[in-house]
């Protein structure tokens, strides 16, 4: 068979596609694993905050994210 290729560029595009953004929509529901607990909810709202709060004082991030 043929082999298709795809360059970086068409991959770093593709993932702002909505289709990309979108779950399967026969995707079963298993917690911590296609969705989060609720533990990790309450922990990573907890972490933004930590962070909002260091960056308020005055402090700068080192390394933006994309999450």
């Amino acid at each position: 068979g043929t082999r298709i290729i795809y360059d970086r560029k068409f991959l770093m595009e593709c993932r702002n596609s909505p289709v990309a953004k979108t779950p399967p929509s026969d995707l079963p529901d298993i917690p911590g694993v296609t969705s989060p607990n609720v533990e990790e909810l309450k922990l990573e709202n907890h972490h933004v905050q930590n962070c909002e709060e260091k960056v308020s004082v005055g402090e700068e991030e080192q390394f933006d994210m994309d999450i």
